[in-house]
């Protein structure tokens, strides 16, 4: 079966890190396009393109003051994938809390690891 367009399904628009590094920008506030160029360090025409395939798929809303295009995130339309990547939230506690267990045994006192109490000083 072929892969959706890129322009017509969110899940594919954002496999493309700049994309996510974009959305992740404006997560944070609504914000013009030399903005995203500036703090990005990406060049204009690419971060237009980008822009044009977010806001297709409308992960992105876009409005005009003056001569500057605002661009900000579409919240309702992002919740699908929230939602959809949250139902994975628990393997990624799962490996955390190995990784956490496994630092913890790792940085125990030699004493605590092969089991025998270590000995008080009077």
């Amino acid at each position: 079966m072929p892969r959706a367009a890129t322009t017509s399904d969110a899940f594919n628009a954002v496999a493309e890190p700049r994309r996510r590094e974009i959305l992740s920008y404006l997560a944070l506030a609504e914000r013009p396009v030399g903005d995203i160029v500036a703090t990005l360090g990406l060049q204009q025409p690419s971060v237009s393109k980008h822009l044009r395939v977010l806001r297709d798929v409308g992960l992105v809303r876009v409005r005009r003051e003056g001569r500057q295009m605002l661009y900000r995130i579409d919240a309702e339309t992002l919740r699908p994938l929230h939602e959809w990547t949250g139902q994975f939230e628990r393997f990624w506690k799962h490996q955390l809390n190995r990784v956490k267990e496994r630092a913890e045994r790792q940085g125990a006192p030699e004493a605590d690891r092969r089991g025998s109490q270590p000995k008080e000083e009077p």
